[in-house]
């Protein structure tokens, strides 16, 4: 099936997230598409991505937007529940595209809850944080500086459960490496592959791919552990078995 020009953009800023708007421009007319940079940043924008590079001023919160400090320099994460994480990315769609919001717990990369939406807005992002929250309380919670993350009704939720408040730097998305990462394996091992018509077959899709993610998945990053297995501080026979024979 040919790709449109979004979803060539959407794959290529996944192998390449650190192409702005006049790399993903020539590398869209080595594709043979005829396009120019006003419309790739346009096209960028709509899908809500952006070259990975310190830049000043990426996106402006609202004006009741409060910036918070970054609190995970130098931290030690030693334990689940001891930082959380949020970022929003784009889903392709045959018909379109919607937003897909995670929270992750950052230690066992364990997917806590996750939400879709066709607009990008604020609620969403509230329905997945209150699921989360019926599972646990982190002692930190970062996300970036955008305005669903700055909202009233974000940050004084997490005020209300005494959880601190970080915040990555501008422009800053390594900030927030894990969650990039599950971006990454969401879209090349579930999306790009299924081609999800709608929203109604892409939410069926993405909650088989979580559950997939959370407790069949191993990680190597884990011991090659599932992030169900870090968080709950439980371990497959298997596991230890190879644990026990290399400290033989």
């Amino acid at each position: 099936m040919e790709c449109s020009v979004d979803e060539h953009d959407d794959e290529q800023y996944t192998r390449t997230p650190f192409y702005g708007v006049a790399r993903m421009t020539y590398w869209q007319r080595r594709q043979d598409q005829i396009i120019g940079p006003k419309r790739v940043r346009r096209l960028m924008r709509t899908m809500g991505l952006e070259a990975i590079y310190p830049k000043s001023r990426l996106s402006l919160g609202g004006s009741e937007a409060v910036k918070y400090p970054y609190l995970l320099k130098s931290l030690k994460v030693a334990r689940p529940n001891q930082v959380w994480c949020a970022d929003i990315t784009y889903i392709r769609m045959r018909g379109g595209f919607m937003f897909l919001m995670a929270v992750m717990d950052w230690f066992s990369r364990y997917v806590l809850a996750w939400r879709t939406s066709l607009w990008l807005d604020a609620a969403f992002c509230i329905a997945a944080l209150e699921e989360a929250l019926d599972r646990g309380r982190p002692e930190i919670f970062n996300t970036d500086q955008g305005t669903q993350f700055t909202s009233v009704a974000w940050t004084d939720r997490l005020g209300d459960a005494e959880v601190l408040i970080s915040m990555d730097g501008r422009g800053r998305c390594f900030d927030n490496i894990f969650i990039e990462r599950l971006w990454r394996s969401v879209k090349y091992e579930d999306v790009y592959l299924k081609d999800y018509a709608d929203r109604r077959g892409g939410d069926h899709g993405l909650g088989h791919y979580c559950e997939f993610y959370n407790t069949e998945r191993p990680q190597q990053a884990l011991g090659y552990r599932t992030p169900r297995e870090v968080h709950e501080g439980t371990a497959s026979r298997q596991w230890l078995r190879s644990i026990k024979e290399k400290s033989l």
